[in-house]
């Protein structure tokens, strides 16, 4: 015979489980790859405060904007999140991706994710779990002859981040002439400096946020 003991202890056991599994469900979060390689593929990433992964709407549009300029790129993902927009970018042709995260939690899943598309078998890519402005702050020219041709930056809204990263891209040298950004931010922020030797290509508004594509 069973003691009501024994019962109390498993029933309560299984609640904490089913409570776990529900609490773990409710912390993540899912995208859909749009197009190319892995189109229609939906992948998750830890939901944590913060972390906003840009919508698909705005995502089809900037990648019908970067067709053209993906086949081959070597991607930098400031701010990488979800990782969203590099694995878009893989999937549409880019040889490589660097993405540059803070949060542990989600650049770890970044990596998962690769591994779980096999990108790591047959591209190159990079996730450096650091700070955005600590990495481009301390990016030495001198010892790495890197550039990108593309970049993403898509940092935390209302942080007052965007300006220094400008500043530390141009001053740096991570991009070229023809290089390619894409910026992403709140549509009411009206003192971004813009590198006067960049250009404007594209633009559009949705909801709050404001979406733009420079050539350097």
């Amino acid at each position: 015979m069973t003691s009501h003991s024994n019962k109390n202890q498993r029933t309560h056991k299984s609640n904490r489980k089913s409570e776990k599994s529900r609490h773990s469900k409710t912390q993540m979060g899912s995208f859909r790859v749009i197009g190319g390689t892995w189109r229609s593929r939906r992948l998750t990433f830890p939901a944590i405060e913060g972390l906003r992964p840009t919508t698909d709407r705005v995502k089809e549009t900037v990648f019908n904007w970067l067709s053209a300029y993906l086949p081959d790129a070597k991607a930098l993902d400031l701010f990488a999140g979800s990782g969203s927009l590099g694995i878009e970018a893989l999937s549409r042709g880019a040889k490589s991706v660097t993405s540059i995260e803070k949060d542990q939690q989600a650049a770890t899943a970044i990596q998962e994710n690769y591994k779980l598309l096999a990108i790591q078998e047959n591209l190159e890519t990079k996730v450096l779990n650091t700070d955005a402005l600590t990495w481009l702050s301390s990016f030495d020219k001198t010892l790495s002859n890197e550039t990108f041709d593309v970049v993403f930056l898509d940092p935390p809204f209302r942080k007052g981040l965007l300006n220094d990263c400008l500043n530390y891209l141009e001053r740096h040298h991570l991009v070229n002439k023809g290089s390619i950004i894409y910026l992403e931010r709140e549509k009411e922020a009206s003192d971004i400096v813009i590198p006067t030797s960049w250009n404007l290509l594209k633009e559009k508004e949705a909801g709050q946020v404001r979406y733009q594509l420079y050539e350097a």
